[in-house]
């Protein structure tokens, strides 16, 4: 029997080539309520819930969409926010473990792919969504 949600886990390093790792997790995402995340959901640009795990991609930063500093960066979030659910919901990916498990928010930090490609460059090529450097810079 096939289910909706089907979960492998992978415990990689993240030095490991991506392009080796076969695309494994799915689910049917929809848009995060405001209070408690029940289900697989994206909260944002760069962040999701998935099996009840809170997910932030690792190699991207995308506007905000909670207390959006300016209307720019409200309307780039959200965005951002439209194009990962459709990128998450486009079929089968990977999540690689970046180079540390979790961030100080207790989000598991994680590269997203799909056979072998960052959804997080996509991302950055379509203007959604910068490379993370780590540092918080402005979208204003």
């Amino acid at each position: 029997m096939t289910s909706l949600f089907t979960l492998m886990i992978l415990v990689m390093p993240a030095t490991h080539n991506i392009e080796a790792r076969p695309d494994a997790y799915q689910a049917i995402f929809t848009l995060c309520p405001r209070g408690p995340r029940i289900g697989d959901c994206v909260v944002d640009g760069d962040t999701f819930w998935m099996a009840g795990e809170k997910i932030r991609i690792a190699d991207i930063d995308t506007p905000e969409t909670f207390q959006p500093r300016c209307a720019d960066e409200a309307a780039r979030g959200a965005a951002a926010k439209a194009k990962l659910l459709v990128l998450l919901n486009a079929g089968t990916f990977t999540l690689v473990p970046a180079d540390r498990d979790t961030d100080r928010y207790g989000r598991k930090l994680r590269i997203v792919s799909r056979r072998g490609q960052s959804v997080g460059a996509e991302m950055v090529n379509q203007g959604l969504a910068r490379w993370y450097d780590g540092g918080r810079r402005s979208w204003c």
